[in-house]
């Protein structure tokens, strides 16, 4: 065979292969098994891992519900680690590998709005998770948000009790990329704007970080003096773990603590007098409910029993929502709360460090 004749028959089989591999693309694309395949990914994003609920709770209940109901689905699941530019990345990954559903607990809720746009351009679902997040999202499960800010504020009045009018309180707030930390600031204020005297120093606190809070607590002490406040309100557990040791840092014991997740560590404090309460979101509704959704979405069913309510965002009007209730933790009613609903065994709260505080209260 002369050189001429061997360019033309690999050429023609150059163009044999191009024109097979073409209609290969072509029935791919027409091809339901190739679609159902990918349409049995969803995906699961997290924003972060310094508050405990999310990897202890959140993620196993979503993934148990969701194998329960789609046995042959795959979740495919990140956690941002409180990194915007992470928590995109991660995002854009799942449409790549072909997800049609993308659960979102977004780390700033404003940053969304491009990604899950150009998302349901392409036909993929986004079901807000915890957060409003901001783009056209399918669905949006959480909490009234603002109702747990006002259930923080009432219950840090209660704490007060009759010296709750001559009141002074440090407010250390979430994240200010975080717009449910938003609304348990307002909610929190439309309480002790009325309840008490004055709120005395206030900071919102990047990442939800302990550390931050606690050196937040400290400024406040320094600024203040060690009796210049009365009571300190924390958005949640896990900066209120920060405040409580900047507290007993400083000499000061019996001020009145809140928070808000119901995590082991707040409970545990909340047992041995060190926090006053904390709130109680049933996560296990919450997240069932997100995978329930998540799997109608993927199987083209309806959602309108899963989410009866409307929210409006800041880029959409009337997303379909569920928005559940929360309730106040105290000493008192641990046993007919988190323990009742089975969230911590009494062992698990009462470990051999807090066995004299939780005999006192009743739970040994």
């Amino acid at each position: 065979m002369n050189a001429m004749t061997r360019r033309v028959v690999i050429g023609a089989a150059t163009i044999s292969m191009a024109l097979a591999l073409s209609a290969c693309g072509e029935a791919g694309s027409d091809d339901k098994g190739d679609e159902g395949s990918d349409n049995k990914m969803i995906g699961l994003l997290l924003p972060e891992n310094k508050t405990t609920r999310y990897e202890t709770f959140d993620r196993p209940l979503m993934e148990q519900k969701i194998k329960e109901l789609c046995a042959d689905c795959e979740v495919k699941y990140n956690n941002a680690s409180q990194d915007t530019e992470r928590q995109k990345k991660q995002f854009d990954a799942l449409i790549t590998q072909g997800v049609k559903v993308i659960i979102l607990d977004a780390v700033d809720y404003k940053a969304t709005k491009s990604w899950v746009d150009q998302a349901a351009k392409k036909g993929v679902k986004v079901v807000a998770y915890d957060r409003l997040a901001e783009g056209d999202i399918s669905a949006y499960i959480s909490y009234d948000n603002e109702k747990i800010g006002e259930l923080q504020g009432q219950a840090l009045v209660d704490s007060l009790g009759d010296k709750a009018k001559d009141s002074r309180v440090v407010m250390i707030n979430g994240s200010p990329t975080d717009p449910n930390a938003a609304f348990f600031k307002k909610g929190a204020h439309t309480v002790l704007d009325k309840e008490v005297k004055e709120i005395v120093y206030e900071q919102d606190i990047p990442d939800w970080s302990p550390d931050e809070a606690n050196k937040k607590m400290a400024a406040a002490i320094t600024a203040q003096g060690k009796d210049g406040f009365d009571a300190v309100y924390s958005a949640n557990d896990g900066m209120a773990g920060g405040i409580s040791t900047a507290l007993k840092k400083a000499g000061l014991k019996d001020v009145p603590l809140g928070g808000q997740d119901a995590e082991l560590a707040g409970l545990q404090r909340v047992v041995k007098g060190d926090q006053s309460f904390t709130i109680y979101k049933a996560i296990k509704p919450q997240a069932e409910t997100t995978a329930s959704v998540a799997v109608a979405l993927l199987e083209g069913k309806s959602i309108d029993e899963f989410v009866p309510e409307k929210v409006d965002s800041g880029s959409k009007k009337g997303v379909p929502s569920k928005l559940y209730d929360a309730e106040i933790v105290t000493k008192d009613n641990i046993k007919d709360t988190v323990i009742k609903d089975k969230v911590y065994k009494v062992d698990q709260i009462c470990t051999s460090a807090f066995a004299k505080a939780c005999k006192a209260a009743g739970l040994k």
